[in-house]
């Protein structure tokens, strides 16, 4: 029960509710993914007591930092679902979409939802340059965790977000020289830097930092461009 009793101690520090639901919820999900990382690269991230922290207790961190109540959340390179499914898992009625390019992660994706009741989320095959058309602004909120340097993942991301949304990217410590790259792109894309939180996740002895980017104006429509493009030309 070590996962069970990390989460439950974690949530309190953080100030979230937490019921059996959630609590099974996770445990489903954490025996889920540890079956699967044996035969697919999902995480390097194992054992009950790393998971709950560095993964579940870290994603529901974001839950602080912004309204996430009903509100269009998509999770751009879910990879394994973080931060999105872990984030639905603590607030089931948020409004889930999870994007990924590979798509043995799709199915992995599309099989744990199933197993968890999920019957709402959308699990999307494509790269982020690439999604249907009708993503384009669809979103009030994305999140990512990991992808890419802030001034990519802002290209890739903000143009999923409606005017007077925001984008959350999950950073390490210490995203200073990352956040100043990236004031050009956010500027260019729509955005204003509005939040940058430097956040402990409970009883890990870590220090992350979420951003936070307010959208303001449309995207210009040249944006997102190809990713070889990004890289060579970043914003």
């Amino acid at each position: 029960m070590v996962l069970e009793e990390i989460l439950t101690a974690g949530f309190a520090a953080l100030s979230l509710p937490l019921d059996e639901t959630a609590l099974r919820r996770y445990r489903l999900y954490y025996d889920t993914l540890s079956e699967q990382n044996k035969v697919m690269n999902l995480t390097a991230i194992e054992g009950e007591a790393d998971s709950a922290r560095l993964h579940f207790l870290d994603c529901a961190a974001l839950l602080t930092l912004a309204d996430f109540r009903g509100r269009s959340v998509i999770d751009v390179g879910s990879g394994a679902g973080f931060p999105g499914l872990a984030l639905k898992i603590a607030m089931p009625e948020l409004r889930l979409t999870l994007l990924d390019s590979l798509d043995k992660r799709v199915r992995f994706l599309q099989n744990t939802c199933a197993a968890l009741g999920f019957d709402d989320v959308r699990c999307v095959h494509a790269r982020a340059e690439e999604a249907p058309a009708d993503f384009r602004q669809g979103f009030d909120l994305a999140v990512s965790r990991a992808v890419a340097r802030l001034n990519l993942l802002s290209e890739l991301c903000l143009p999923f977000v409606k005017v007077g949304g925001a984008f959350l990217a999950m950073k390490g410590p210490g995203a200073q020289e990352e956040l100043k790259e990236a004031e050009k792109a956010v500027r260019t894309l729509g955005g204003e830097l509005a939040r940058v939180e430097e956040y402990a996740i409970p009883g890990a002895g870590v220090t992350h930092t979420a951003v936070l980017i307010r959208k303001l104006r449309d995207t210009p429509a040249r944006y997102p461009r190809r990713w070889a493009q990004m890289k060579k030309q970043p914003l």
